[in-house]
């Protein structure tokens, strides 16, 4: 059943508990939305709710107008602390965005905001991150927003580094890079060719698990972290290689994976999700043979027009890319609860003390 909080007292909003039961025209919007990419997209939906969601976080698909003519659809999640309501992103994010009916006006879409807004009056703080700051919808938000009373506060999330590769082959690519990268990557490809290095890209059908094992066993290899849903990567990369989004990066030594990233290709931009290096290869640069060697691919073969570095400044990022746009969040707070207050009061706190060490 739909959850009917502010469904009767908001005119033309429904919310519901999670994919399976939302109307066919709601599902629609999964297809038809202007501006979609895969992190729209019911496959990044139902692996969130499959392997990334915390405990006692529940699901919220907020649709906006009539269930069978939505104008918009927000997913988002009610957290337990609080409780609060969110965006439903995760740590995997890139970007996000509402589901927008294409054919919808100007008007009609100033109309779901504000119906939006006044639901989310229910809470203290409503939260949104990995955001585009250009957004066209963002101004219906924040119009919306104000309509209902509640304060906006926007902050920076993180960095987006990208580069516009449209007509660009491998070669040409490479003479734009930085010296120091491209005698890096020459010297070290050299060395692979010679060590018996081997690269395997994998987008989907009978090497897909073995794959995803390969990469599994690269990650826990690795400097980084144990993933705090570590269900998550392989469900994501079944369900994108299922719909001919996954390329899959391996490179190999001696019949040992020692380096692993996962990309998407999706609407002429290939972007990157997650990369991984085994810390024991790390004198022979492993990550930087493989992204030479994926990129190569990618521009000599499927002729990408941009390549993303997914979400933040790490330092290796603006060697590969020389642009960056900034992703953005913010939050809708309620002055009328005493919970929305005390986040204003926090937050002028900390403005101050940003002033005064400034």
């Amino acid at each position: 059943m739909p959850i009917t909080r502010y469904a009767d007292a908001v005119a033309g909003l429904t919310a519901f508990n999670g994919l399976a039961e939302l109307p066919d025209a709601a599902l629609k919007l999964f297809d038809h939305a202007r501006d979609r990419d895969m992190f729209c997209s019911r496959v990044w939906f139902e692996t969130v709710l499959d392997c990334a969601m915390t405990a006692g976080t529940v699901p919220r698909f907020v649709v906006c107008g009539e269930p069978a003519e939505p104008v918009a659809m927000l997913p988002m999640q009610v957290q337990a602390a609080g409780p609060h309501l969110a965006a439903l992103t995760t740590a995997y994010t890139c970007r996000f965005q509402p589901l927008c009916d294409p054919r919808a006006d100007k008007a009609a879409l100033g109309a779901a905001f504000a119906a939006f807004a006044t639901y989310c009056r229910d809470w203290p703080t409503v939260r949104f991150d990995a955001l585009d700051e250009d957004a066209p919808w963002l101004p219906a938000l924040r119009d919306g927003a104000m309509s209902a009373g509640l304060v906006w506060r926007q902050f920076a999330h993180f960095g987006n580094w990208h580069e516009p590769v449209a007509g660009l082959d491998w070669t040409r690519y490479l003479a734009a890079r930085p010296g120091q990268l491209r005698t890096t990557i020459r010297r070290r490809l050299a060395h692979a060719a010679r060590d018996g290095g081997r690269f395997e890209l994998v987008t989907g059908d009978a090497a897909l698990e073995p794959a995803i094992a390969a990469y599994e066993t690269v990650y826990a290899r690795s400097w980084k972290h144990a993933e705090p849903f570590p269900l998550f990567n392989g469900a994501l990369m079944r369900g994108i290689a299922s719909r001919g989004l996954l390329r899959l990066g391996l490179y190999w030594r001696n019949d040992r994976p020692v380096a692993a990233q996962i990309w998407i290709v999706e609407n002429g931009q290939a972007t990157v999700l997650k990369l991984a290096h085994d810390e024991a290869a790390k004198a022979s640069s492993p990550g930087t043979v493989l992204t030479a060697q994926m990129l190569r691919h990618l521009l000599d073969h499927e002729h990408v027009g941009q390549i993303d570095f997914g979400r933040g400044d790490d330092a290796y990022k603006r060697l590969w890319a020389s642009c960056r746009r900034q992703r953005i969040g913010v939050v809708l707070v309620n002055p009328r609860q005493s919970r929305g207050l005390a986040f204003l009061a926090r937050h002028a706190l900390g403005r101050a003390r940003r002033a005064l060490r400034g």
